[in-house]
């Protein structure tokens, strides 16, 4: 990992910019150490998604804990996935027929760059956790869903995990939610109309976890209550903060 740009924010956060094997992404933190690791989800495009990761990212770190993401396979800058592309204009297609969207489109849009940035992910890992002032243990918050239920699976550093459930999540990965065992909480817009809310659905009730919490609120996909912030970094505080 190298980083390759630093700003301090108003707020005091030190924003820091870095490629891990030329992939781009952003670590913030504060003076204050050593800090619980949060990585931040997002649907991928680092440069559109900034402004939404950065006041995200100031919360969680004004909450006592460091925060990064790291740009997806196929997204911002990284090398455009011709699959991925045509599963997508196969999805929107799909939505505006107004039909169910089916499970070969999502699984062709959904779990080859799943497959590829949960290795990437981890690797990012190895390398945040030797900076000075961060440790362990880490939480995963935001989307896509079906990378931090991959990641729940199989990183054992991960200790609890925030879902945004906004995203198309592949029959396999929902299945494979039953082997989750790490505290969750599930964010749900109800009014989403770019998500299968029962699928969302279904992905909560098939999660194996002991503690598992669904917060459902009225609102459109971008229309999160700003008060959901303040319930993750409680959550997050519960199990990271011990």
């Amino acid at each position: 990992m190298r980083f390759t740009a630093e700003r301090r924010l108003d707020d005091g956060v030190l924003e820091r910019e870095f490629t891990l094997d030329d992939i781009p992404g952003y670590l913030w933190t504060s003076d204050a150490a050593p800090a619980p690791l949060i990585l931040l989800g997002h649907p991928g495009g680092l440069p559109t998604m900034y402004p939404r990761l950065a006041a995200r990212a100031r919360h969680t770190v004004a909450a006592g804990f460091a925060a990064a993401t790291l740009e997806l396979p196929g997204c911002g800058k990284r090398p455009r996935s011709t699959v991925a592309d045509e599963a997508r204009a196969d999805l929107r297609r799909a939505v505006r027929a107004g039909g169910p969207v089916a499970d070969e489109i999502v699984d062709r849009l959904v779990l080859p760059p799943i497959e590829e940035a949960v290795p990437e992910v981890r690797a990012a890992l190895d390398a945040l956790l030797e900076v000075p002032g961060i440790g362990g243990p880490v939480g995963y918050a935001g989307g896509v869903t079906a990378l931090g239920l991959r990641l729940a699976v199989v990183e054992p550093r991960l200790a609890a995990l925030l879902l945004f459930a906004g995203s198309y999540v592949p029959r396999a990965v929902v299945e494979e939610a039953r082997r989750v065992t790490v505290p969750v909480l599930v964010l749900l817009q109800w009014d989403d109309v770019d998500n299968d809310r029962q699928r969302a659905l279904d992905v909560f009730d098939a999660l194996g976890s002991a503690e598992k919490t669904l917060h459902a609120n009225t609102g459109g996909h971008t229309g999160v209550p700003a008060f959901e912030g303040d319930d993750a970094n409680r959550f997050f505080a519960r199990h990271l903060l011990r």
